[in-house]
């Protein structure tokens, strides 16, 4: 693995295929609950997926980040307003606030987990939608225990809520399932020095250390 600090990029149509194959061909949030209930023998995943960024990066804007270490995707987010995800409407601890963006995927290449590429994608979502005037962010977790309904178990499509958790959410709406977690970006002060730099190295203007000081 190189040694390259992680940097995180926009999400394009060019990129799309950097996003990690399970997750490519995978529409549990971009596919309305009731046709994901049906079954997914006539559905092109991949292609499904494609058609949600596009739209959403046409009709809302950036929708999701990829992180890279060394030139090789090591992760990616994807995010937007509840209203442009179909499955958020359907779990017990819905409706997400209409104040905040609803996180809805967030993985991490298992080589490299534990090298802070989650939080660096997490911090990256945080300034886009500061930037953007919004000040939330909010998630249906993944809980202790197994299972979300519809025909195919979608639980591995959730991020972990202990992840959530140690990145700076708290519980709004808890749940043995699937709790709705929340990150107040404005209103953290952490969580402001870290977007503060997220901001600075998304925008190219990151100072270097001896100018720093």
């Amino acid at each position: 693995m190189s040694g390259s600090a992680p940097r995180s990029a926009s999400i394009t149509l060019d990129s799309v295929g950097d996003i990690a194959a399970d997750c490519r061909r995978c529409v549990f949030w971009e596919l309305d609950p009731a046709a994901w209930d049906r079954g997914l023998d006539d559905v092109d995943g991949a292609l499904a997926k494609e058609a949600w960024i596009s739209d959403t990066l046409l009709e809302w804007g950036s929708c999701g980040r990829i992180a890279y270490v060394g030139g090789r995707p090591a992760g990616h987010v994807l995010f937007a307003p509840p209203a442009y995800v179909p499955r958020g409407g359907a779990f017990p601890t819905a409706p997400a606030s209409s104040d905040a963006v609803l996180l809805m995927t967030a993985r991490v290449r298992p080589e490299y987990l534990g090298t802070g590429v989650g939080r660096l994608l997490v911090q990256a979502v945080a300034a886009d939608v500061v930037r953007r005037g919004i000040r939330a962010v909010e998630a249906f977790g993944r809980g202790g225990a197994a299972g979300v309904p519809g025909r195919q178990d979608g639980t591995g499509c959730l991020v972990p809520a202990d992840f959530l958790r140690a990145v700076g959410f708290r519980t709004v709406r808890p749940h043995p399932v699937t709790p709705r977690l929340r990150l107040d970006i404005r209103s953290t002060a952490t969580w402001r020095e870290d977007v503060e730099a997220a901001l600075e190295r998304l925008i190219g203007t990151v100072k270097s250390p001896a100018a720093a000081r």
